[in-house]
C-alpha cells in the first residue's frame, strides 16, 4: 500500500535530553543488549545441546528466549545508533518497521505467557495425561501458534496505520510506538482508534482467560492437595509467575506513558517505563529460569566452569 503522507521522516525528540550523558547512555545500553544477546543465546544452546531438557517446558522456556532476542533487537541497535548520531530523525518507513516489531514483540511474548501457563496447568492438575496431552507435535503447534497469531493479526490491524497520511514529525520518544504514530496523522483517526481499542481485546483477552484459568486450577490443588502436591506447584509455577508479573509491569508502565501526561516526572523515569518492557524482561527472564529451574541451573554452572577451565588453560600455555 503506497504511503501518501507529507512527511518521509520523524523526529525522535526524547534523544535531545540525552545529549549531556549521550556517551553514559551508549555504554548502559550496549551492556544490557550484550548481556540480553548473551543470556538468552546461552539458554537456548543449553536446552539445544541438552537432550535431557528436550521437554515441553524447557522448548516454551527457548521459545520465550527466542522473543526476547527478537524484541530487543527491534529496540536497541537502533537506540545505539542514534545515541553517536547528531541526527535523531528515522524515516517513515523504518519507524513503521520498527513499531510492527515491538508490537508483535509484545503480543508474541503475553501468548507464550500463556501457553507456559496452560503447559503447567496440565503438568500440575493432570500429570497422569500429561504426556499423551502435551504431545511434541503439540507443543511445536503452540510454538508455531504463539508467533504466526500475533505476527498475522498485528498485520492485519497496523495496514489501518499505514493508510493514514501524517502530517506532524515529532514523537517524544526514544523509539517508535503505533499511537504515538497515529497522532502524528493529518487524517480523522475514528475508524483506527476504534479498531486499536477491539485489537486490545483480541489480542490480550484469550491469553489472559488461560492464564487466569490455568492458575485457578493450580490453586484449587494447592488449598486441596497433600504437602507434596502444593510444594510441587509453588516449585513448578513460581519462575512463570514471576515472569508474568515482570512483563505485566513493564506493560502497565507503557500504558501509563503513552495514555497520560508524564512530563511533571524525572526525565530518567520517563526513559525507564518506556523501555521497561522492552528491556528488563529479555534481561530477567534467562536469570528467572536459569535460577529457579534446577536443571537448568545445572547445565549453566557446568558450562561456565567448562569456560573458566578452558581460560586458565589458555593462559597456563602462554606463562
Amino acid at each position: 500500500m503506497e504511503n501518501s503522507s507529507v512527511v518521509s521522516s520523524v523526529v525522535l525528540t526524547a534523544f535531545y535530553g540525552m545529549q549531556d550523558h549521550k556517551s553514559l547512555y551508549f555504554i548502559l545500553f550496549l551492556i544490557l543488549y550484550t548481556a540480553i544477546v548473551f543470556e538468552n543465546v546461552a539458554l537456548i544452546c543449553i536446552i539445544y545441546n541438552d537432550k535431557a531438557l528436550h521437554e515441553p517446558m524447557y522448548l516454551f522456556i527457548c521459545n520465550l528466549a527466542a522473543n526476547n532476542l527478537y524484541g530487543s533487537t527491534a529496540l536497541l541497535p537502533s537506540l545505539l545508533n542514534k545515541l553517536i548520531s547528531y541526527s535523531y530523525e528515522v524515516s517513515l518507513t523504518c519507524c513503521q518497521l520498527q513499531i510492527y516489531c515491538i508490537h508483535t514483540y509484545a503480543i508474541i511474548e503475553f501468548t507464550i505467557l500463556a501457553v507456559m501457563g496452560y503447559d503447567r496447568y496440565l503438568a500440575i492438575c493432570q500429570p497422569l495425561h500429561y504426556q499423551r496431552i502435551m504431545s511434541i507435535t503439540k507443543v511445536y503447534s503452540l510454538v508455531a501458534f504463539s508467533w504466526f497469531y500475533p505476527l498475522g493479526a498485528f498485520a492485519l490491524f497496523f495496514t489501518f496505520t499505514l493508510r493514514l497520511t501524517f502530517c506532524g514529525r515529532v514523537i517524544e520518544r526514544v523509539y517508535c510506538m503505533n499511537y504515538s504514530l497515529v497522532k502524528l496523522s493529518c487524517s480523522n483517526t475514528s475508524v483506527e482508534s476504534i479498531v486499536g481499542l477491539f485489537s486490545v481485546v483480541v489480542y490480550t483477552f484469550p491469553q489472559l482467560i488461560m492464564i487466569v484459568y490455568s492458575y485457578a486450577k493450580i490453586l484449587k490443588i494447592c488449598f486441596f492437595g497433600s504437602k507434596e502436591s502444593k510444594i510441587k506447584a509453588v516449585k513448578t509455577c513460581s519462575p512463570h509467575i514471576i515472569a508474568i508479573i515482570n512483563y505485566s509491569l513493564g506493560c502497565f508502565f507503557e500504558i501509563i506513558q503513552s495514555r497520560f501526561p508524564t512530563i511533571n516526572l524525572p526525565f530518567e523515569m520517563q526513559i525507564f517505563m518506556s523501555l521497561y518492557f522492552l528491556i528488563l524482561p529479555p534481561f530477567l527472564n534467562p536469570v528467572i529460569y536459569g535460577l529457579s529451574i534446577q536443571t537448568v541451573r545445572k547445565d549453566i554452572l557446568k558450562f561456565l566452569s567448562y569456560e573458566n577451565g578452558f581460560v586458565i588453560k589458555v593462559k597456563n600455555m602462554y606463562r
